[in-house]
């Protein structure tokens, strides 16, 4: 929903020059910027490493809900994909900007008692050891989908239809915990091309990124 909602974002931007999308199937999207490349190991990007030479920026979006995993299925989509693309990166854009959506609750010591938080802060840890230039971690907290994006996530399409009448209330109650995947994606962008104070970006910092008033 996030990568959505970022890439909606790049494909809008008249300073992004070019965006290429790593899928595990082709959406056929059309657009003259985007370029999807079509990988299925998610473990391994060795076989592509020579296409991913000569980018700014790295937004890594890709997640799945907690709900009924143990600990080792979670870290191993949560922190051994992330690692594994991120690693790959690394080595053919030294002056890469990357930054990974997290989500608000992380644990920054990887050992509290909330599981999905912990493998959450051990995959941030890791990544700020990469010497990439720049590495931020966006923590958002509830998002609102916009533009007709939606989850991939069953459950999260159906809270989202529940809560969607409220989510007006809810934005005007918790101002600083509801963002949406448009200010989401601005954020990243922000960030990409100027930078943020702080390695660790939680909703609040990602509203005021997205600049929104």
């Amino acid at each position: 929903m996030v990568g959505q909602g970022v890439l909606r974002e790049c494909l809008l931007d008249g300073e992004v020059e070019r965006v290429l999308a790593i899928v595990r199937s082709a959406t056929g999207q059309p657009h003259e910027k985007l370029q999807e490349l079509v990988h299925e190991n998610f473990f391994d990007f060795s076989a592509i490493g020579s296409k991913l030479s000569g980018y700014d920026a790295c937004f890594f979006c890709l997640g799945v809900s907690s709900a009924g995993m143990s600990e080792v299925d979670y870290q191993r989509v949560t922190y051994d994909i992330t690692l594994a693309a991120a690693k790959t990166l690394v080595e053919r854009n030294a002056a890469m900007t990357f930054i990974y959506v997290s989500g608000a609750g992380t644990d920054s010591t990887g050992r509290g008692r909330t599981m999905w938080a912990r493998v959450k802060g051990r995959t941030e840890n890791a990544l700020l050891e990469l010497p990439f230039q720049h590495a931020y971690m966006f923590r958002p907290a509830f998002i609102q989908p916009r533009h007709g994006i939606t989850s991939k996530t069953r459950s999260y399409r159906v809270l989202y239809a529940v809560l969607g009448p409220l989510i007006p209330m809810l934005r005007a109650l918790f101002p600083k915990s509801v963002t949406t995947t448009e200010e989401v994606g601005r954020a990243m962008l922000a960030v990409a091309k100027h930078g943020a104070p702080k390695p660790v970006l939680e909703s609040v910092d990602i509203i005021a990124l997205a600049g929104r008033r």
